[in-house]
């Protein structure tokens, strides 16, 4: 396993209330592209895979979009990604299989009654991302997705929609959410933090809720690293947290940054990372 004592001592603390002196995700991209094993270089793809797929619906939707920055290919190479899948009906095969599957049905799909373009591009990203080789990765994108439906189920029965019109994709906790008619969908019994997440789900302010969200994530990166300080999952950590912040920073005043650090001292006294994402 490869040591980056050295990337990880020279990088910027990064303090709870936003301060991360003008680092940003694009300059550790940048320092990582000559510091990662070929293999941990790999790893990180299914982190800037997340940004693709957001710019490869941006693409579809409009050819002449602009892309977001952070992500692992260029507008030409979408365009080879999207004219091979639709004119040559294959897979290019330097691009993930998924996304190559998308581009080809995207116009077949796109004026169906209940499909939406970024839902459906979520959930295959997640599913793929789900299976990185990296154990702490895939819990953490296993994470993300189950607390994106569980809060979502959560948000449509309190307002009497139709749950399994919501949730997306087929796992454990989707079967729990889509067959129990418990307020917790019976799920606190396997996961702690579900306890966390009905608090959050009646917060009014939507800032605040958002908020609370990152926070609890931010705790889950801690632990997951504790005992990992210079390896590839701190460097993984390291760019989830700038991507928190850096979000924060352009929505956020200084009022709401100390707001964010509060919450996250608040869940270090209370709230448990659940045993299901622990080592």
């Amino acid at each position: 396993m490869a040591n980056y004592y050295c990337l990880i001592a020279g990088l910027p603390d990064l303090t709870l209330d936003g301060g991360k002196k003008d680092y940003s995700v694009a300059t550790l991209k940048e320092e990582c592209a000559d510091m990662l094993t070929t293999k941990d270089s790999a790893l990180l793809f299914y982190y800037f895979l997340k940004n693709d797929c957001k710019n490869l619906v941006r693409l579809l939707k409009n050819p002449d979009a602009e892309l977001l920055p952070n992500g692992n290919y260029s507008r030409e190479q979408f365009t080879d990604m999207i004219t091979s899948a639709r004119e040559m009906n294959f897979n290019v095969h330097r691009f993930p299989q998924f996304m190559s599957i998308y581009a080809r049905e995207f116009n077949f799909n796109k004026d169906k009654e209940g499909w939406f373009a970024e839902d459906a591009m979520a959930q295959a990203y997640y599913e793929y991302a789900m299976n990185c080789p990296n154990k702490m990765m895939a819990e953490w994108f296993k994470l993300n997705f189950d607390i994106t439906n569980i809060l979502t189920a959560m948000i449509a029965r309190k307002n009497g929609w139709n749950v399994n019109d919501y949730i997306l994709g087929d796992n454990e906790v989707n079967e729990m959410i889509r067959t129990n008619n418990t307020k917790d969908f019976d799920l606190r019994h396997e996961y702690d933090y579900v306890v966390d997440l009905m608090k959050i789900v009646d917060e009014e302010d939507p800032v605040m809720k958002e908020k609370r969200i990152d926070a609890f994530k931010w705790l889950w990166l801690d632990e997951q690293t504790f005992f990992e300080t210079f390896s590839i999952e701190a460097v993984f950590a390291y760019f989830c947290k700038l991507e928190m912040l850096e979000r924060w920073e352009k929505l956020d005043v200084e009022q709401g940054k100390e707001t964010f650090k509060q919450i996250i001292e608040n869940l270090r006294g209370e709230a448990k990372v659940p045993d299901e994402f622990k080592k």
